[in-house]
């Protein structure tokens, strides 16, 4: 096998994800239904019919458990934009990055409509998912700076990390209230970085 080739996950491995994937679907479906001060992590277990004691070998707190957790594998950030060839400009570079997870979020479009609606709607969740945000955003800042060859700390992997991350989360929104593609809309708005934030022609036209 190829070194950059993934292993297939073992039976252990796909059960392990199937468990992690129903407390993530338990939990939303209850908080959507009930508000997050009325789901405790026993409503969330038993939902799922696995234990208590099951639930916190995936999550931490139930908090956690509705924006999904850290992933406990794949590749980082910096290995998948490292991974793309040097010619490619960077703002395309990190759309290509990105895809996969933005094909993965497409596919459940159900799930994360539900979670976007949750979030909504459960302003409590905000500081959490503010800080997640800043750990992506700083694993970008990295992946970038590494290459670009630039410090880390320099001013241009801060600054494309923080307009890219806003203009993915714009996207985001608007794939929220409308039927389109979600990578038509990160394409979208990352071309629109591409133009220096200058009005896109389908913008003018709109």
């Amino acid at each position: 096998m190829a070194e950059t080739e993934a292993a297939a996950p073992t039976r252990r491995d796909r059960k392990k994800q199937q468990t992690r994937a129903a407390l993530m679907a338990a939990a939303l479906r209850l908080v959507d239904e009930r508000g997050l001060e009325h789901v405790t992590v026993e409503d969330i277990s038993e939902a799922a019919d696995v234990s208590p004691r099951t639930f916190f070998n995936y999550f931490a707190t139930k908090d956690d458990a509705v924006l999904g957790g850290p992933l406990p594998n794949g590749p980082s950030m910096h290995d998948r934009l490292l991974a793309v060839p040097a010619d490619v400009p960077l703002v395309p570079a990190i759309l290509q990055a990105m895809s996969a997870d933005i094909a993965e979020i497409q596919s459940e479009r159900d799930f994360w409509l539900t979670r976007l609606r949750v979030i909504r709607n459960n302003s409590s969740l905000l500081p959490l998912l503010i800080a997640r945000g800043e750990c992506a955003e700083q694993e970008t800042v990295t992946a970038v700076a590494a290459r670009t060859g630039l410090p880390a700390d320099s001013l241009f992997p801060q600054l494309a990390a923080t307009l890219t991350g806003a203009a993915f989360r714009t996207a985001m929104m608007r794939w929220a209230t409308a039927g389109d593609n979600l990578y038509d809309l990160v394409r979208e708005t990352f071309q629109v970085l591409e133009t220096g934030l200058a009005p896109t022609h389908q913008e003018v036209m709109r």
